[in-house]
């Protein structure tokens, strides 16, 4: 049963857009993506969200262009994961400037700390989503960083079409 009506003919492109990226899972599941955690266990793992959930968001955001299915090695057997598409990847100045606008309006709760945004291009932080503050070069997954001291991680982004498989090379 669907929680609203569909919106994807309304002729305001906010509405439309709300239609594929209105539920907050979809944001989540973009920005693991974006990490290169692509993997179903890592994503359910990671988002604390039912398999149920998770499978109905994955098959949404899989007919809306937002995610693709790679192969990927596990031990002997070919599994199947998830990767950002371009139109994912478009997603980054947005998924930036939530946080940017996190940072600014909310309270970091204990614990919590600064993301830093790094654009590899110029090495130096951004704060804005789209365009890079310091060198203004467009900005894209695969020329960010996010630092997360909570975590303790230096996270790269990933190019569309790209899953992380831990052991593998390349992966970190």
């Amino acid at each position: 049963m669907p929680l609203r009506s569909d919106w994807s003919q309304e002729k305001c492109p906010i509405r439309r857009s709300l239609d594929v990226l209105g539920d907050p899972w979809v944001l989540l599941i973009v920005r693991d993506v974006l990490h290169g955690r692509g993997r179903f266990d890592e994503l359910r793992e990671n988002l604390r969200i039912s398999e149920a959930v998770l499978s109905r968001r994955l098959r949404a955001m899989l007919e809306a262009g937002l995610l693709e299915r790679v192969d990927y090695q596990d031990g002997g057997r070919t599994r199947q994961g998830y990767a950002a598409t371009a139109a994912a990847a478009d997603l980054l100045p947005v998924l930036q400037e939530l946080a940017l606008w996190s940072e600014k309006h909310l309270d970091i709760p204990p614990g919590g700390a600064h993301m830093a945004m790094i654009h590899s291009g110029c090495g130096q932080e951004t704060n804005q989503g789209g365009v890079c503050s310091a060198c203004s070069e467009v900005l894209v997954p695969e020329e960010m960083t996010w630092v997360k001291p909570w975590k303790g991680s230096r996270d790269r982004l990933q190019a569309p079409g790209t899953l992380l498989v831990p052991g593998a090379s390349g992966a970190s």
